[in-house]
């Protein structure tokens, strides 16, 4: 790749200083140093655990992640590239997460900002599924509408969970809190009887693809939702079958597998301009890397499906 120039470079370095991140080597994908390019990519490893309600250790998953995503093969068979050269990825050092989960995601919200304001591509490593209200709140305010891709076990529509707003179990109610916002959801299959009537109340903003109906899924009915959408991708590890995903705080039978979770991301990436995203609720298990693995090849191929069929 060409060099960068004069200006290029004190902008890089003012980024640097300003976004402070690791080096190649040390972030994701354990790019080599001395590879020379301009990220499109934010990496930001934020590792939320305030309100997990059964296993814990999500906050734990981004160094893994990171970890992990060292042993991923860099080409990509499938689009015939090393997507890494055309994306450009950078990975921000860890910084210190409030106590006070508004104020963490007041934080969370306030880096996603600043790597918009420059232009870039955020995808944050969780920490638990209440990241996600934070995460997106620039994008709110960025963008007339916006519509979040959602992977998860969970709808995640509750008004509060153990007297908490912001649990990880509220977390796209909270993104429901602003009326430019709506929702497409894979992998449901959980949800209270307390969530049903909100749904109701908002079928024009939501539509979920049921686990349970997954060998009836529309995809014509999802490229209409979703073409030429401004999106925001959120994916909870648990939408994935507990068969290939056990490593997180509340696992679910009968989800999501792994091509099939690709060929909606796919369908996404074709159609729509996805502008952003987070996965999370990865809890690692200690000796079985394969689920950091998994999570971390994820991340992967969420960066090659947007960068190879960018609009």
């Amino acid at each position: 790749m060409s060099g960068k120039t004069e200006v290029e470079k004190t902008f890089q370095k003012y980024l640097d200083k300003k976004l402070k991140y690791l080096s190649n080597k040390k972030g994701f994908l354990g790019i080599d140093n001395k590879f020379n390019f301009k990220e499109k990519v934010v990496i930001v490893p934020f590792g939320l655990e305030k309100t997990v309600s059964y296993g814990s250790g999500t906050k734990n998953g981004p160094k893994e992640i990171i970890k992990a995503s060292h042993q991923v093969e860099l080409y990509d068979e499938e689009l015939n590239c090393e997507p890494y050269k055309r994306i450009g990825i950078k990975t921000l050092k860890p910084f210190k997460i409030d106590k006070n989960i508004k104020k963490a995601l007041k934080k969370m919200a306030s880096v996603n900002k600043e790597i918009l304001d420059n232009k870039l591509f955020p995808m944050t490593f969780g920490g638990e599924h209440s990241i996600t209200p934070g995460c997106i709140d620039p994008f709110i305010k960025k963008y007339k509408e916006i519509c979040i891709l959602h992977f998860d076990a969970h709808a995640d529509l509750r008004e509060s969970y153990n007297g908490e707003k912001f649990s990880h179990a509220s977390a796209l109610r909270r993104c429901l809190d602003h009326k430019n916002v709506s929702i497409i959801s894979f992998g449901i299959r959980n949800i209270s009887q307390n969530e049903v009537p909100f749904l109701k109340k908002n079928r024009s903003r939501v539509n979920i693809f049921w686990a349970k109906d997954k060998k009836r899924w529309d995809f014509k009915k999802f490229r209409k939702l979703i073409k030429n959408k401004t999106v925001y991708l959120t994916f909870d590890v648990d939408g994935l079958d507990s068969s290939i995903m056990p490593a997180t705080g509340t696992p679910e039978p009968g989800g999501l597998f792994w091509d099939e979770t690709l060929d909606i991301i796919r369908i996404a990436a074709k159609n729509s301009d996805i502008v952003g995203a987070d996965i999370n609720e990865l809890a690692p298990i200690k000796g079985f890397n394969s689920y950091n693995f998994l999570v971390a090849k994820l991340a992967y191929k969420i960066l090659a499906y947007k960068y190879f069929y960018k609009n």
